[in-house]
């Protein structure tokens, strides 16, 4: 059972070594949608046999199998073709990602869209990137680098992405040479479905790319595994740490793509009417589900009732609503769980700061996992609600002393991930911005570049996505030495 207008040929299988196959526990995951509340999908449910059934099959396609011993054009060439299976698929795509977790539907063909193209950018890197270099030494003659594949890398995606970190993961993972097994969120396993029939499309050799949904259990499982060389996780910072501590055990290498509190530093130089403005649509983006979202705005004292009504404004003209109706700027959350999770928090908040608008479900809708788009002012940031992560269209408004205090209170955070500073003048954004303890650090808005590294500093996470910088972490750095020069 899928949703209307995605087709999956298996959905009560997975795909392990290159077939679909039953699950061992014959169980099965079952998919809400979270405008209706109605389950409008079940796909299988990997058990932990199945788990090392697909590790063992990636292990066998990484250590015997064709993909590791093709040159990176040869990878590339047929991942262009895995791109061009995608390609097909991005309404289908679209539509799995709005019956999964509402995100809208005027949204969903763009964003897919663009992932596809992204993902033949990752490919291309097997034309463009450096993969072997030769230099002269000084204690030998001759010091050749060769990047070669980490090899068998389990890929963990969140719900909120599911279709462009899970495939991000997969391309990276594939021009490197390394083989994959993809265990997307239970919530969103669809895009993974699509993946993993567009990578038999194709011709994937077998084993190159798996597939086990599951829950977390046997996820754990999955990252315990000794014949793992690398995990590659998205999601909350509290499971990355975990997963970092297993990993650690068995020096399994790990990019870890974490949580964040991210600050907008607003500067007296930008209009109150502006801020606004990007600020009261920012957060309504995917209905807040989104790490590297601006959810703290730090503000001068001085403008800090003036930013208030004017954010509140904003807020209070959002249309909330069917996220299939081309009017609605913002659905529902993704699921029960996450609604709740939002409402303690906004609870928690109108203990320790003003409520100015926003904080309940909307009266006008009687079904489905809705929260009013919601502005907090006078925040403290040493408040629950400024320093942990709500994940929903919630915004701290903090007011700070003057410029320094406001680089300040950006930096109080466990949190690195993203960042903004609003202002006019470019100049003072990179000033202020090479102070604010980052991975990205956009003028003017939640800004984004899919060519550009993307990752965090302190709990937000380790190493990059994104780039070339992305590639890094699914090589292996070997120095060969010779007594002269070699053809590479």
């Amino acid at each position: 059972m899928t949703p209307e207008g995605v087709t999956i040929k298996h959905p009560d299988k997975l795909f392990i070594g290159g077939e679909w196959v039953a699950a061992t526990s014959g169980a099965e995951i079952e998919l809400v949608n979270p405008f209706s509340e109605e389950v409008v999908g079940r796909v299988a449910h990997a058990s932990n046999a199945d788990m090392d059934k697909a590790v063992d099959a990636a292990r066998e396609a990484f250590d015997n199998g064709p993909w590791p011993r093709l040159s990176p054009k040869e990878r590339m060439a047929k991942l262009m073709q895995f791109c061009d299976e995608l390609e097909k698929r991005v309404p289908e795509l679209a539509t799995a990602w709005t019956a999964q977790i509402g995100g809208l539907a005027t949204a969903a063909g763009p964003m897919h869209g663009g992932a596809v193209a992204g993902l033949r950018g990752i490919a291309a890197l097997g034309e463009s990137f450096e993969w072997t270099s030769q230099r002269k030494g000084q204690a030998v003659d001759t010091v050749v680098m060769v990047r070669e594949p980490v090899g068998v890398v389990a890929a963990i995606a969140p719900w909120n992405g599911p279709f462009a970190i899970m495939a991000n993961k997969v391309f990276y993972s594939l021009i490197a040479g390394c083989t994959v097994i993809m265990k997307p969120s239970p919530e969103t396993p669809l895009e993974a479905y699509i993946i993993a029939e567009c990578a038999e499309a194709c011709g994937m050799p077998a084993g190159t790319v798996n597939l086990v949904p599951s829950d977390r259990e046997a996820a754990d499982h999955l990252v315990h595994s000794t014949k793992l060389d690398k995990i590659t996780f998205t999601g909350s910072s509290a499971a990355g740490k975990h997963i970092a501590s297993v990993a650690g055990s068995n020096m399994t290498r790990a990019t870890f793509e974490l949580g964040g509190k991210s600050a907008a530093i607003i500067r007296d130089d930008f209009p109150t009417e502006a801020a606004a403005q990007i600020l009261g649509n920012t957060i309504t983006v995917m209905s807040g589900q989104v790490c590297a979202m601006l959810s703290r705005a730090i503000v001068p004292k001085a403008r800090h009732d003036e930013l208030a009504e004017a954010i509140a404004g904003v807020m209070k003209g959002v249309k909330i609503g069917d996220p299939n109706d081309p009017e609605t700027q913002l659905g529902p959350v993704a699921m029960k769980r996450q609604l709740d999770r939002i409402e303690m928090y906004i609870e928690e908040g109108r203990k320790s700061a003003d409520l100015v608008t926003g904080g309940n479900r909307p009266s006008h809708m009687n079904k489905g996992y809705f929260i009013e788009p919601t502005l907090f002012a006078n925040v403290d940031n040493s408040s629950r609600i400024a320093q942990e992560e709500i994940f929903g269209p919630v915004l701290c408004l903090i007011p700070a002393e003057d410029e320094e205090d406001m680089i300040r209170i950006a930096n109080d955070s466990e949190y690195g991930l993203n960042g903004s500073v609003f202002t006019n003048d470019a100049q003072a954004a990179y000033d202020i911005a090479r102070q604010v303890r980052t991975g990205v650090v956009g003028q003017n808005g939640m800004r984004m570049e899919w060519t550009a590294p993307f990752g965090g500093f302190k709990s937000s996470g380790i190493g990059r996505e994104g780039g070339e910088e992305g590639l890094w972490g699914y090589l292996e750095t070997k120095t060969i030495l010779t007594d002269a020069s070699v053809t590479i």
